[in-house]
């Protein structure tokens, strides 16, 4: 390869690997299918929406709203509040755990295979998958 190529060369090798800067989507509702070790039951799906500094969605029994801080990859969420009707005692369970993960988190990314993860300072995270349209 004549050495006139080569930094062209390279130069396109390099721009093909740049990655798009990860953000986190609003607007957009994610289904759980695991909270932290346990996947999700019953048939109300756990979800949740992020809206201009604020996030709200389902624990499976309740609904559930909070505040959140984001700054990059770091994610926090103000104590949540939620509606009060009565669960069977393992879906009750569920959405405890759910909201002592959720209050427990400081930072989420996306796996590999696209999958949102927030995660709290210890422990397995909460993952989930973009609703279907």
């Amino acid at each position: 390869m004549p050495s006139t190529l080569l930094p062209i060369f390279l130069g396109a090798l390099i721009s093909g690997c740049a990655v798009d800067q990860l953000s986190l989507k609003e607007e957009v509702t994610y289904i759980a299918e695991w909270i932290g070790d346990e996947p999700v039951i019953g048939r109300r799906p756990v979800s949740v929406t992020f809206s201009d500094g604020r996030a709200y969605g389902n624990t499976g029994c309740n609904h559930w709203f909070a505040g959140y801080q984001l700054e990059g990859q770091q994610l926090r969420f103000e104590q949540a509040g939620t509606t009060r009707q009565q669960c069977a005692e393992p879906i009750s369970d569920q959405e405890r755990r759910f909201l002592d993960i959720l209050e427990a988190v400081e930072r989420w990314d996306v796996s590999d295979i696209d999958q949102l993860r927030l995660w709290p300072g210890e422990g397995s995270p909460l993952r989930f998958w973009p609703a279907p349209d």
